[in-house]
Parts: C-alpha cells; structure tokens; sequence
C-alpha cells in the first residue's frame, strides 16, 4: 500500500530512535575498538599462555561428558560482558582443558610445540588483519607471500636464477598457492588436475564450464579416476566426492609390509583403467603417510605417471620438510619431478594451525582454476584468491616468511634430523622391551607399535599369534590408548594397520607415536612408555576384579 501525498510522515525515525536505541551501550561497545584497555588484556593472556604451553601434562583428566555439559547454554547474552569475566571463564572451562600440544609428552598428533616469534606475529597478524587474496586487502603481503612460496618452490624444484627472476612476481605465473591446511591444498591440486586433462579443445569449452559428464563424452571416456595407495590420506575421498569423480573413482592400491605403494599393483592399476576406458586425473605419490610416515618410493611412481601421461602429485604434507636434510632428503628423490606437490606448515615447518601449500612445477598450471569477479579477483591483478579456493584468508604467510628466515635452511634440518634420531632411540627401546612390538621400521618420526598382554609375547616372540590372538590384543590396545589419553599424563595416538596372519590379511589396532616436538626428550620417551606400561598394569587388575 502507498500513502497518498497528505498521509506521508515527515518524521524521521531513524535519527529520532537511533540515540535510545544505543543509549547506555555505545560505550561499552566501542571501547572494545580502542586499544585503551588492551595493555591489561595483553598482561592477562600472557600470563594464561605461559601456564598453558608450560604445562608437562598432555591434558587435564575430565571426562568428555562432563566437559560437553558445561557448553550447553546456547542464548547469545543481551549485554555486554566484561573483559575480564569473559577471560575467567575462558581459563576456567575452555584453557583449563585444552590439550598441551606443545607438551613434551604429548607424541600422537602432527601437532607440536611452536617457536616463541609465533605468538607476537600472530598479534601482529591479526593487528594488521589482511585479506590476503586481493591485493587491495593485502597490498605488501601479495608479494611478500609470493616470495615465501617461491622460496619453498626452489627447496623443491631448484630450477634457475632465471626461472624464479621470470616468476616470482609474475602475475600470469603461480609458483605455489597458499591454503588453509593440507587437506585443501590436495583438493586444488586435484582440480589443476582435473581441468587440465579436460581443458578446451577444438571448440570444447573445457570441464570447468560444460561439467564433468559433458568432458568425459567429449573426450570419449567412460568415467575419471585417481589412483594412490590405500594409504592416502582422507583429503582425496573429499577431491574425489567434489570433483564428481565419485568414491568408486578414487583407485586404493595395497602397500607393502614397510606402507609403501606396490609398484607393480600401482602399474596394473593404470593398465586397468586404460582397458576401462577411464580417464585418470592423477597418480598420487605419498612422502609420509598420516598414519606410519611411510615414504613411497616417488622416483618409481613419477617413471609410472610420466609413461601415462598422467599427473603426477606427489602429498608431502607430513614428509615434504625432509628436503632441508642432507642426511634424509634422499628418501624424497622423485619429488622434483612432481606436477605438483602439498606441504603442511603446522606439521614439520613448526608453523600455527591454517597454513597448507600446494606447489606447482609449471607456472601455468594453476591458470586451469582461475576465476575472475568485476568486485574483488580481476584478470590480469596480482590477486592471490583468483587461484585458490578460498574467497578469503588471514595473512598466514606472515609465519611462513618468518620461519623460512628465522629458522633457515639448517634450522629446519636440525629439527628434522633431531625428530627422525629420536625416532629411532624410541624404535630401539620398544625392540628391547618385551611389552612391546614394533610394526614398521619408521621412514621418518613416525612410528606405530602395539601392546603385548604377558599371556601372549611368547606367541608373538615366535611369530605363532592367531587371529584371535590378534584380536585380544587390538581390544587391549584400544583400551590402553583410551585409559592413557584419559588420565592426560603422557599422549599416544592409534591407528588401524593391516597385517598378514597365517597367509590372511586381517586387521588390528596400533598404537602411534610422533616425534616432532624439539622439547621432547629420551627421558619424556621412556616417561611415555612407562606410562604405558603403569595403564597396562591398572587394566590387568580391572579385568581380574570383573572376572571375580
């Protein structure tokens, strides 16, 4: 309904209601935007992060109902609260029962201990608070973080002067893309992939445009694949599912006794698909598997790809850092020869949570994804978010910048070659201890062993354990891991591995330890298995008391 010209109001509620609207409230509000009482938040959360990353514990001891039930009120408070009496309720029911990953002895997660420039540059980041995919958010970091990946792209590739002079700051080029995590830096390098094999062709409009079905009829094939070994990680059913390749699509070649690809079941698999009729986006090479730090044997698989014409991505999410090591680069050979390749910086660059790369060996290849939008992503720009998946991101290339330069070349092989030495002293104790069995020979600072109960080390001594045998002592295991992650003192993860018993492939619970924190010890190591070892006694006495 329209008011004739009579009934129209000349009052304007808008600035008659607007003050007793906000009256009382605007200053408490806007203070919040001032640095006026930021002196004494700074001295609170020091003193909250000292304790924190001080504590020796892996985590507090409650139980994770009773932590659920003290975040259950889900109204939004109508006023403002205080600073200081939202920090006390953070200390107390959120500080107080995060997990200590820079404990020492917490070794289950590729989470570890992070250097001391990380806190101030993370204030600073936020300070700053840069969008870092457009340049008119992020005018210096474009190129600053440019630079970081390059510096990365070189430990990888080590092309020319020349080659990083042509571009390093070229925008038509893309040396690497910095992502979230490395679960989508494996994504985007599965799109690259995938719109590549499809692209345009003779007036085809390419996958990107016409989709998956129509690419795949264009090009006559009967379906899409991605081949990798059954150990790959996760990020690759997600690439599989948001691509349209589908989980059946997505090939899991076995592993040997060591979780490394099988060559010649990886080289079936190619011949298969190419007798269905599919067409194969990428091979997947894997330099330090999630679950062990396998490392595939990369120069074989890019022999493999490259005779297939095939992409070949190389996840190096975990293992990538090995290239700062003299001692240990060696077991990456092949990694240069990669299309494309992820590395993880919250995992062996030492670097905060959010910090995923993905690099390319071409400069060209990441043009396959590029998007464009008249308010924000503009051809020709230096804009970072033109190819990337994500449509925003905090300046994290402040810490990868950092770390490359604070850390350097020989700090980083310091800390890998340290993380791998102790892998090994924990590896030569559990061999020497009769409560335990080691499952793999460790590639890297990964290693996965298990619990023997006493009634059944002389079976494993020998080899003779069944697969009911196998099956007491994965429930053992699995009840170990949780009375020990429980009780917080000390923290090892589990996994699932495979195993041959009596000539079938059957599978069992392992426990998993990671050597990366540069604070953890011998001492935390035996202090961990130790513990171990105390949990296991308090099970025995559980069980005979329930069979009493």
């Amino acid at each position: 309904m329209t008011l004739s010209k009579p009934e129209i109001s000349t009052t304007s509620y808008f600035v008659e209601t607007e003050p007793r609207l906000h009256y009382g409230i605007e200053k408490e509000v806007m203070q919040l935007f001032s640095t006026s009482i930021e002196e004494n938040i700074d001295d609170f959360v020091d003193k909250l992060s000292y304790t924190f990353i001080s504590a020796g514990d892996a985590s507090s001891n409650i139980d994770l109902d009773s932590l659920a039930g003290q975040f259950c009120d889900s109204k939004v408070p109508n006023q403002p609260a205080s600073f200081e009496t939202y920090l006390e309720y953070l200390s107390d029911h959120v500080i107080a029962h995060s997990i200590h990953t820079a404990s020492p002895r917490f070794i289950g997660h590729m989470t570890s201990a992070l250097p001391s420039f990380v806190q101030p540059l993370a204030k600073l980041m936020t300070a700053m608070n840069q969008n870092a995919v457009k340049i008119e958010t992020a005018k210096a970091l474009s190129f600053y973080e440019r630079q970081a990946l390059a510096m990365l792209h070189r430990q990888i590739y080590n092309f020319s002067d020349h080659f990083y002079a042509q571009h390093i700051q070229n925008s038509q080029s893309t040396l690497g893309i910095l992502l979230s995590g490395g679960t989508t830096a494996n994504i985007a390098a599965m799109w690259c992939a995938r719109n590549a094999v499809l692209g345009t062709n003779d007036g085809f409009l390419g996958v990107e445009k016409e989709g998956l079905t129509a690419a795949l009829n264009f090009y006559g094939y009967k379906g899409a694949a991605i081949i990798g070994s059954e150990l790959m990680h996760f990020s690759f059913d997600k690439a599989a599912d948001l691509l349209g390749i589908g989980n059946r699509g997505l090939i899991k070649v076995p592993v040997d006794s060591n979780n490394r690809v099988n060559l010649q079941a990886l080289r079936q698999a190619v011949a298969e698909c190419h007798e269905q009729n599919l067409c194969i986006i990428a091979i997947i090479g894997i330099a330090g598997t999630t679950d062990s730090g396998g490392l595939d044997p990369l120069l074989n698989i890019a022999e493999i790809a490259h005779a297939a014409n095939v992409h070949f991505h190389v996840d190096a999410a975990w293992g990538g850092p090995l290239i700062f090591s003299q001692q240990h680069r060696h077991k990456l050979a092949g990694i240069e020869q990669a299309d494309s390749v992820t590395i993880d910086g919250h995992k062996q660059l030492y670097l905060p949570m959010g910090i995923g790369m993905l690099f390319m060996r071409e400069p060209q290849t990441a043009q396959t994804i590029e998007k464009q939008a008249s308010y924000t992503m503009r051809k020709g720009s230096f804009d970072l978010g033109k190819r990337a998946l994500e449509g925003s991101r905090p300046g994290m290339a402040l810490f990868l910048h950092a770390g490359l330069n604070l850390i350097g070349i020989k700090g980083y092989e310091f800390l890998i070659d340290e993380g791998i030495r102790k892998t090994q002293y924990m590896a030569a104790r559990i061999c020497a201890m009769s409560e335990f069995q080691l499952l793999a020979e460790p590639d890297t600072n990964l290693i996965v062993y298990r619990y023997i109960p006493e009634e059944l080390r002389e079976a494993a001594t020998e080899q003779k354990l069944t697969e009911a045998d196998n099956l007491i002592i994965s429930e053992f295991n699995q009840k170990l891991q949780k009375m020990q992650r429980q009780a917080g003192r000390t923290f090892i993860s589990r996994t699932t591995k495979t195993i041959t018993c009596f000539g079938n492939e059957i599978p069992i619970i392992a426990l998993r330890a990671v050597l990366a924190n540069p604070l953890t010890t011998e001492d935390d190591i035996d202090a961990v298995l130790n513990d171990q070892m105390q949990i296991a006694s308090e099970i025995y006495v559980l069980d005979a008391q329930k069979r009493v």
